[in-house]
């Protein structure tokens, strides 16, 4: 988002970034204890309950069978129908336990990143004593410059990605407790990961001080005129754009070759000798789909997270309108409580729409969650391009809300204001790409 000097930032204000860690650390364990565990061990009861049920209802056909009462192909017997009641009611149960042990899970992971990043670029920028702070004087302190961040960063990406494969890997393997996985396989990505944080705290100390004062112009066509770090923006969306279509070309073109349940129905297409149909995630998805497996809780999370992004759109918006407003006047009821003054205005937008982006991720880590145990696997015809679609808008997601963690933090501490304002225009322009790129997936791989 820009560089600035960061020299007259006092350590008390980095250590709130401190303050912020614990709240969020606390508020992510508390909810991991309420859902990942008390009500995730009760449902994983009833789910245990129901097995037992389906296995008996099995038995029971199973035996009826061999006794020759009913054909084992007969489907309107009633112990046949009590078999597939007991197993849809044992999928119903497992679907529910992982519901909420995955949402505990989630949360927790999401708020241990959120502190690391605040907890880390807090003590790295409160390392140097406060006498070394006031060093430095005039505008030249508040403005952008040349930024060693985004090197910093992306060459921690490029470790991070060059030992992913290894780092899956021993990552599995040391959670199904295999021999396969060794901590020296997650080396590489970790030592990148790290440089990834120390970038991001690099450029949290380069930025927040920044008033508005010298934001740089850029000087060539077409952008004449224009601020840089605007331009910047744009140009970067150009470039995500590409990726994204490359994810939709490949899925449109891989699609028209399919066989799939819908197109079978419709006549549109024949099986060949040894060809199966293509299932298609929007089968496994909707409720009484071609899979037979899809459930109310299976499809509402793609659901309610369009909805959501599309309000955290809307609510940085707020942000930046509130951040630009001269005479700022509290609303009345509820609301005007929670925005009394300007800056708790723009701080309560931001953390509203930060609250929407983790609710996503959460969300989509429980259908995916749902997903895999129905069947819909990476390996399935479908799911590589179906995982690695929703999955880079996913880190999308994620690191936006990185960013809107500083934003935060920025709001909390120096302010947000009509001169430094431009800061949540620019990062809105990512977010809105990102929220639009969601509208055009969630029809394309859940309905289609």
């Amino acid at each position: 988002m820009g560089g600035g000097g960061g020299s007259d930032v006092k350590n008390a204000v980095w250590m709130r970034a401190l303050i912020m860690a614990g709240m969020i650390l606390g508020f992510a364990v508390v909810s991991y204890i309420g859902l990942g565990v008390v009500v995730a061990d009760m449902k994983h009861h009833t789910w245990e309950d129901e097995e037992d049920h389906y296995y008996e209802a099995k038995k029971e056909w199973q035996d009826a069978v061999d006794a020759g009462e009913i054909q084992s192909d007969d489907k309107n017997a009633d112990l046949y129908k009590a078999k597939e009641e007991a197993h849809h009611h044992e999928i119903d149960a497992h679907l529910s336990y992982l519901t909420y042990r995955v949402a505990g899970l989630a949360i927790l992971f999401v708020g241990i990143i959120f502190t690391a990043f605040l907890v880390i670029s807090g003590i790295m920028n409160s390392s140097r004593p406060d006498e070394h702070h006031d060093d430095h004087h005039g505008h030249d302190d508040h403005e952008h410059h040349g930024s060693a961040s985004p090197i910093i960063f992306s060459f921690g990406c490029l470790l991070f990605l060059l030992g992913f494969p290894d780092f899956a890997d021993g990552l599995h393997g040391l959670m199904m407790g295999s021999a396969k996985g060794t901590i020296a396989d997650l080396s590489v990505s970790m030592i990148g990961l790290t440089v990834v944080t120390v970038g991001i705290a690099n450029w949290w100390r380069e930025d927040l001080p920044f008033n508005g004062y010298g934001e740089q112009l850029a000087t060539s066509d077409p952008f004449a005129g224009q601020h840089i770090r605007k331009a910047g923006i744009w140009v970067f969306l150009m470039s995500e754009v590409m990726v994204f279509a490359t994810f939709f070309s490949s899925y449109l073109r891989m699609r028209t070759e399919w066989c799939t349940k819908w197109a079978l129905d419709d006549g549109k297409c024949t099986l060949a000798e040894g060809e199966s149909v293509v299932m298609t995630a929007s089968d496994y998805l909707r409720p009484g789909g071609a899979a037979g497996t899809g459930d109310f809780w299976t499809m509402l999370p793609g659901a309610v997270n369009t909805f959501a992004l599309i309000i955290s759109s809307y609510t940085i918006v707020l942000a930046l309108k509130v951040a630009k407003s001269h005479d700022y006047k509290a609303p009345g009821g509820l609301l005007g409580k929670l925005m009394p003054t300007k800056k708790a205005a723009i701080r309560n937008y931001l953390i509203i729409t930060l609250a929407l982006g983790t609710m996503f991720i959460v969300l989509k880590l429980v259908e995916w969650s749902h997903l895999i145990a129905e069947g819909f696997t990476v390996g399935t015809e479908q799911g590589s391009i179906f995982y690695v679609a929703t999955g880079a808008h996913g880190v999308h997601v994620f690191a936006g809300l990185l960013v809107m963690l500083y934003m935060i933090f920025k709001a909390d501490t120096v302010e947000w204001d009509e001169e430094n304002a431009q800061g949540i225009e620019y990062f809105g322009l990512y977010w809105h790409f990102v929220d639009l790129a969601w509208v055009v997936i969630f029809p394309a791989f859940y309905l289609y």
